[in-house]
């Protein structure tokens, strides 16, 4: 139940946390969700990379489907993913659950430290 709760409050804070800060700012809400929702070290970096994955990936297909995949395809072409547009959006989605999931696991592992 952790875990699905983390996640969600980590795909939440970081939709939320970039319209008033910068783009990263997701990274930091991530290790904060971390610090609260106690987890072993693995979990909270799934539970962190799972919620940005699906917020990156749906909002960036999201907004893929509404200029019909012309921008997508032209960056696919440029790198070497054969002009598919699911590729650039996976590689879009996986870049920031690696980042959440990194500072989810950097938010876990501060809240294990011992004190004294």
């Amino acid at each position: 139940m952790k875990f699905i709760i983390a996640s969600i409050l980590t795909a939440l804070l970081g939709f939320a946390a970039p319209l008033y800060f910068t783009w990263w700012s997701f990274a930091v809400t991530s290790a904060i969700v971390a610090l609260l929702v106690k987890q072993k070290w693995w979990l909270a970096f799934f539970a962190g990379f799972l919620g940005l994955f699906i917020l990156w990936g749906g909002l960036s297909y999201f907004i893929d489907l509404k200029n019909e995949h012309l921008l997508s395809q032209k960056i696919a072409s440029i790198l070497p993913l054969g002009g598919s547009y699911i590729s650039i959006i996976t590689v879009t989605a996986v870049t920031g659950a690696l980042v959440s999931g990194f500072a989810a696991l950097t938010g876990s592992l501060a809240g294990q430290l011992k004190k004294g």
